[in-house]
């Protein structure tokens, strides 16, 4: 078989999360030619060393033209999102993006800052006018519109999920969160550069599995679901902290919000509430938990406890990997152990890969990138305007 070439597009942490998932992908051959970075040429050549990668540039048109890339495998900021897929599908290659697909970014007439001064409205009218422009790129492209949503395919999601097409359940509540202490991203408490704060950064990850179950249950009962209402709580819960008392926080939002709360109202009035938090310690949460008509299931995919240490002192630990958010290596920990598959990255790009290579459609596609986006900005209108952002009526006061 034909390896599949790929192109990813950025050389940062995300692009370190795909190069070694793609490096457990096993069936289809899958090869990474190069690696664009419009940025810091430097740090794409350590980054194409490091992964073994042949070509580094700084200019995506090398790999647009190149007729022997399969995928561009985007893994920039978001706000460089949708221009670059669409540029890709344009040029008749298929598309793997991260999360988010888009967002709001900031207009040359807006007032400083955007998270604080711009309506949420004008925000919720501009992303969808944007992803409506990316659907038709989509639609009229014979290539693969590939989203990169792990919880999808977290080895405790897809089992639910089989669960579910199973007994033909009928969900009646769904709880998802994820929270931590923060990011590692300079510029993660700007909304010009993020789109948003906790609930598009982090919070978009349980809101995806949520939205993408229900839709499983939906083809299970052969019914047709889809969210008729956001309810949205938002906040800056460390606001009134000393700079000691922040010590252990590493979240500086300036005109974000770093703790979120939304409900979801689905059209069988069914529920979904999704948490996202940056003021979170002990590590990197992340849950779904499904209430059904006839059973429960509980989705922890970290911290998982199937190892767990405890050290006195951090002596020879220095380059070993504990977890994510978890600074020091005392005391007790819980370990990630096979984390890219535990949260769902091997499966993931394993789903994508095989896709290109077999001519079918991915788990996860387009339209979960699209709802997933469309309730993100309806939740931020909803925060700002202390109201229900019901979608028949989202513009009226």
């Amino acid at each position: 078989m034909k390896a599949i070439n790929i192109a990813l597009i950025g050389s940062g942490y995300g692009g370190a999360l795909h190069a070694n998932g793609y490096a457990k992908v096993s069936k289809v051959p899958v090869k990474i030619k190069a690696v664009v970075d419009a940025y810091d040429l430097e740090k794409a050549e350590k980054f194409a060393e490091t992964y073994g990668i042949e070509n580094v540039t700084t200019d995506i048109e090398n790999v647009l033209n190149d007729p022997e890339i399969d995928i561009i495998d985007i893994v920039t900021p978001p706000m460089s999102h949708a221009d670059i897929a669409m540029r890709a599908l344009k040029a008749g290659k298929n598309v793997i993006c991260e999360k988010p697909l888009t967002g709001y970014f900031g207009e040359a007439e807006d007032e400083k800052p955007i998270g604080i001064k711009v309506p949420k409205s004008k925000m919720y009218n501009k992303v969808i006018e944007q992803i409506e422009e990316v659907k038709k790129v989509v639609e009229a492209s014979d290539k693969l519109f590939m989203y990169a949503e792990n919880y999808v395919y977290c080895p405790a999601i897809t089992k639910s999920a089989e669960i579910i097409r199973s007994k033909k359940s009928k969900i009646l509540f769904m709880k998802g969160e994820e929270s931590l202490r923060g990011s590692s991203s300079p510029v993660a408490g700007q909304w010009d550069r993020t789109g948003g704060g906790s609930f598009i950064r982090v919070g978009c990850h349980p809101l995806s599995g949520i939205l993408w179950l229900k839709q499983v249950e939906a083809a299970a009962r052969n019914e047709k679901i889809n969210v008729v209402s956001v309810a949205a709580d938002m906040g800056n819960t460390g606001s009134n902290l000393t700079q000691y008392e922040k010590r252990h926080l590493t979240s500086k939002p300036y005109d974000v919000e770093e703790f979120s709360n939304v409900t979801l109202t689905f059209s069988d009035n069914t529920k979904a509430i999704i948490i996202a938090s940056d003021n979170v310690l002990g590590g990197t949460k992340n849950y779904v938990e499904i209430y059904a008509n006839d059973g429960t299931l509980m989705c922890n995919i970290t911290p998982a406890d199937n190892l767990r240490t405890y050290f006195l002192d951090q002596e020879g630990l220095e380059d070993v990997v504990f977890s994510e958010m978890l600074p020091e290596k005392t005391g007790w920990n819980n370990l990630f152990v096979c984390d890219e598959i535990l949260r769902g990255y091997v499966y993931e790009l394993q789903d994508f890969v095989e896709c290109v290579a077999y001519g079918r459609k991915p788990v996860s596609g387009f339209d979960l990138a699209y709802e997933t986006i469309k309730v993100i900005y309806a939740a931020y209108q909803s925060a700002s305007e202390g109201r229900r952002i019901e979608f028949q009526n989202i513009n009226k006061s």
